[in-house]
């Protein structure tokens, strides 16, 4: 089984930066396209970044493009957000996720990861 453990949330000011990471055991990593994603109260989950299995592509929803960047070590099994120019919107848990399926660079839909972690909270305040 693979398990995915998040860290690095926590509450911040707007305007400042976060570094969330995912760390991930059970398969090879390397064999895993990595997603981020967010829920805020009420809302639906959504994608946030993605990242192939390589690293060497990625994607990024509109709303945190040029403000989030997404990476991975696969010699360190894990992946990372890195989020500056934090917003008070930005405030929501965030959840990486893995799949281990497919044969595209990334993905983005909620129904096409196979693994979760717990999520960690991330909260801007204005």
């Amino acid at each position: 089984q693979v398990q995915l453990v998040e860290s690095g949330g926590g509450l911040v000011q707007a305007g400042g930066s976060l570094r969330l990471s995912c760390a991930a055991s059970g398969r090879t990593f390397s064999s895993a396209a990595m997603g981020w994603f967010r829920q805020a109260p009420g809302k639906e989950r959504e994608s946030v970044a993605a990242i192939s299995r390589s690293g060497g592509n990625t994607y990024y929803a509109d709303s945190v493009k040029g403000r989030f960047t997404i990476s991975r070590d696969n010699a360190k099994n894990s992946v990372y957000l890195q989020m500056n120019s934090l917003k008070p919107e930005d405030t929501a848990v965030y959840y990486c996720a893995a799949t281990y399926s497919g044969s595209y660079y990334y993905y983005t839909r909620v129904n096409d990861y196979d693994y979760w972690g717990q999520g960690t909270q991330v909260t801007v305040s204005s």
